[in-house]
């Protein structure tokens, strides 16, 4: 008989996990041929757009205890829930509307290609028939494995099922570490190495009792020390070892960086996550996948009723698609085993979409002309011609879309949606096409133009105009390259558009005034590319200061109360305060509910350009000489952000708030500039001023 509760049991089954828990086969996987992990990414790289769906015990609770209503799935952490009280959970969690199908047939009319369900979160409860355990559904009321019905439902739908499984086990006597509340729950006798067989004996559940599911392995909660990396790359080949075609992301390993969620090379993992964000410019050459709630909560919360719009659903939905990633959008049901009826009504809305403008979606690979302001790009291949998809967001005041640097010939436009509306009037101005459109679009989220191109993309970006800085004190060197590497790049520094008989570029330029610097690339005395233009500003540096006395380290003092954004800690009632070596102090309560105010002064070392950057769960800002830098304040997971300021060589003023609520934490404080890359600001830059 299977039982949580009596801990000799795993001490016992430890020692076959042992046994059961080694790879089957001694294989690298992680030096699998690129020909080979293209062929196992190919449906996922397709698929653009899945479910996540969060639920577990947290769903019984709702996200409220003890008179708070904003919790979520980290409820047990969160709200300080002692093991034994979050254990009677169980006994209430009977999702006896939950259907199957009928989750699998809202995924699928939504346009969603595969679902991803948490096997198992952090507090360590499974939604499957475990031997491991009773801690999982076959103690609650409910008696049914969820993944069982999930996986034969997926297989009548054509969908693929995936698993989210936590490394992180806030429940297993054998996890380590304990949360830092947790005072009652000793550590002895706990073996961590234990605990990692009890994983893989529950990992090998998963792989072979579902037929052809997993086909995704979704980690998390890898962050903490005791995984490490050897560890990562072991559990990857273990898993690959029991399901080779499997596909697992990249937080198996423990290389991610924060929520951006992407690993350097060398760690495991088959592409990156980044968590409730899309980046900037995409990640070129790299698979990613955005994971994103619908609301504010993964797991679900009755009060919680701040969702996107649909608008913004389908809008997120192609921004990834034009950046070559995927779209993982959450749901959180209810203990009844129901969609809240607003996920439901989303779904719905964005199937309808999908249903006329899936094409624009589905296999498709990122815009190669970036982003436009009146919307974005998708593009495919169809048959021996190609597919430009133009997701027209707003209306550009003239009504001309412009597509710079397509030598291509262009067939028909039309609206995907309205395949027999009369093709759009398109003409050509020297390397670009013009798309013509009316004031009024067919569709308020996304009205989606398809502009079939005969042949093989034919395009010719804009040249590269490449510098660290847009300022710079007394001269700025600027490089300009072509993509083509072939062709004559004509330049002007007055704003006005390049020709044939502007400057020719051949060697870095500098410049040592302000100055709009224009450049566009030109074959056999004809325009192949639009003009790209960037602004260089001279500016003055802020003053270094002119005290003395200066002692190494930096004043603190540190405070303790709730917050949702950094509050005046001027005005509040300091715990305690001192000086420290650099950022990273550790709160003296219970790991949550503090913030600190670091001040003193960093020893800028040359006058020149300088990024600051604060990576924090939750807020932070910095300040330098008074002046606001960065701000990236309110409760979030890890999340860095950075701003630029000119310095003069010397000592200057820095103020750094941080505040934690609760979940993670953490706090880093960067610099880089011209002369070296980004890293911590070090010991030996940061002073204090005795008596200040």
């Amino acid at each position: 008989m299977k039982n949580h509760f009596n801990k000799s049991i795993y001490f016992l089954a430890g020692a076959i996990f042992l046994v059961v828990g080694c790879s089957p086969k001694n294989v690298d996987y992680l030096k699998e041929s690129k020909k080979d992990k293209d062929k196992r990414m190919e449906w996922w790289r397709d698929a653009r757009f899945g479910m996540f769906i969060h639920w577990g015990l947290y769903a019984v609770p709702a996200g409220e205890w003890d008179g708070v209503n904003t919790y979520g799935e980290w409820i047990r952490h969160s709200a300080k829930i002692p093991l034994e009280t979050y254990d009677k959970f169980v006994a209430e969690f009977n999702p006896t509307k939950f259907n199957a199908d009928a989750w699998v047939k809202m995924a699928k009319n939504a346009g969603m290609k595969y679902i991803v369900i948490t096997s198992k979160h952090h507090d360590g409860f499974g939604i499957f028939d475990s031997q491991q355990t009773d801690f999982d559904i076959m103690s609650t009321p409910f008696k049914r494995d969820v993944l069982k019905e999930l996986a034969d439902a997926c297989q009548r739908e054509g969908i693929k099922l995936c698993f989210y499984h936590s490394i992180m086990d806030w429940h297993h006597p054998d996890y380590l570490p304990r949360r830092n509340w947790e005072t009652d729950r000793s550590t002895e006798g706990a073996d961590y190495e234990r605990y990692v067989q009890y994983m893989k004996a529950q990992l090998k559940e998963l792989l072979t009792n579902y037929g052809e599911a997993p086909h995704v392995l979704w980690f998390d909660g890898e962050w903490e020390n005791t995984w490490t990396h050897n560890r990562g790359v072991d559990l990857y080949n273990y898993v690959r070892s029991l399901k080779p075609g499997i596909i697992i992301n990249n937080r198996v390993d423990s290389g991610r960086d924060g929520m951006a969620g992407m690993s350097d090379a060398g760690f495991a993992g088959d592409f990156g996550t980044p968590e409730q964000e899309i980046p900037a410019t995409g990640l070129p050459g790299v698979d990613w996948e955005s994971c994103m709630t619908m609301n504010d909560n993964w797991g679900y919360n009755k009060a919680d009723k701040n969702f996107k719009s649909t608008r913004e659903l389908i809008r997120n939905l192609t921004d990834i698609a034009s950046k070559g990633g995927n779209y993982l959008l959450n749901i959180g049901p209810t203990a009844e085993g129901v969609f809240p009826p607003e996920s439901i009504q989303r779904l719905e809305e964005i199937g309808d979409w999908m249903k006329q403008n899936g094409d624009a979606i589905y296999g498709t690979s990122a815009s190669p002309f970036g982003s436009f302001s009146w919307g974005r790009c998708t593009m495919k291949r169809v048959g021996a011609d190609t597919y430009l998809y133009l997701h027209v967001f707003e209306v550009p005041k003239d009504g001309r879309l412009v597509l710079n640097g397509i030598a291509n010939e262009p067939m028909g436009p039309q609206y995907l949606a309205f395949p027999s509306v009369v093709t759009l009037p398109i003409h050509r101005e020297e390397d670009a096409l013009v798309v013509k459109i009316d004031t009024v679009l067919p569709d308020k989220n996304n009205s989606v133009i398809v502009l079939p191109l005969k042949g093989k993309p034919d395009f010719h970006l804009s040249p590269q105009i490449v510098a660290k800085y847009d300022l710079f004190i007394n001269e700025q060197q600027i490089a300009i390259r072509d993509e083509e590497g072939d062709s004559e790049i004509h330049y002007t520094l007055d704003g006005s558009p390049p020709s044939l008989q502007s400057a020719i570029y051949t060697v870095p330029l500098s410049v040592k005034n302000t100055s709009l610097v224009s450049a566009r690339s030109f074959r056999k005395g004809q325009p192949i590319s639009g003009t790209l233009q960037r602004t260089f500003i001279k500016v003055r540096p802020q003053s270094a200061s002119g005290q003395e006395g200066f002692s190494a380290g930096l004043a603190f003092a540190y405070y303790e109360g709730d917050w949702d954004s950094l509050p005046d800690f001027n005005k509040l009632q300091m715990v305690a305060s001192g000086i420290t070596n650099n950022f990273k102090l550790k709160p003296t309560n219970d790991g949550e509910h503090y913030g600190y105010q670091f001040s003193g002064f960093v020893k800028i070392p040359k006058s020149g350009v300088y990024t600051f950057s604060t990576s924090s769960d939750d807020g932070s800002s910095l300040f330098i000489n008074n002046r606001p830098v960065v701000d990236n304040d309110g409760t979030h997971g890890m999340r860095e952000k950075s701003e630029v300021v000119v310095l003069e060589a010397g000592y200057h003023e820095i103020i750094v708030r941080f505040f934690e609520k609760t979940g993670g934490e953490g706090l880093q404080v960067f610099w880089e500039s011209e002369d070296f890359g980004k890293q911590a600001i070090p010991d030996s830059a940061l002073f204090y001023l005795p008596g200040k």
